[in-house]
């Protein structure tokens, strides 16, 4: 890895934990980290996996056949605060692919503390919107990580 690109985290067998710093501007009036900003943390984790496995975003859009990923739904579970400064663990599963939807399951730690769960639904899209099944690439890319297709 070059020194100067920041880190896309590691993967411990199949899961993809992925360090976060929390900054002031993460927070809210009262220094905890604002609810919605765990949406952007599990995102930049999601991305990183992405990486890591070999492909990005933008080179997924400027493909010969482009697609891309648009969350479809996801719930969020509260447990703990984090707080400016805390170091983060966003810990990330690709679960299961089907057709064009792919499933992540998420948790954030602070150390050992469970603080945030997320588990989420993708598809895949194309540039019109519509649904559309992965690429076999992709497929094989991702599969040692899934529990299941």
């Amino acid at each position: 890895m070059d020194s100067q690109e920041p880190t896309m985290g590691e993967f411990q067998g199949r899961e993809h934990h992925y360090p976060l710093r929390v900054f002031y501007e993460d927070t809210d009036f009262t220094g905890i980290v604002y609810y919605a900003n765990y949406l952007r943390f599990f995102e930049r984790a999601r991305s990183s996996f992405f990486r890591l496995v070999g492909f990005n975003h933008a080179d997924l859009w400027d493909a010969e056949d482009p697609l891309a990923f648009a969350i479809r739904k996801i719930e969020l579970d509260y447990k703990k605060p984090a707080r400016v400064d805390d170091h983060l663990t966003m810990v990330t599963t690709y679960d299961k692919m089907k057709g064009a939807r792919l499933w992540v399951s998420q948790a954030c730690y602070r150390g050992d503390e469970l603080l945030v769960t997320a588990v989420s639904e993708a598809a895949c899209i194309t540039p019109e919107g519509r649904p559309k099944r992965a690429p076999k690439w992709m497929i094989e890319k991702l599969e040692p990580y899934l529990l299941g297709l």
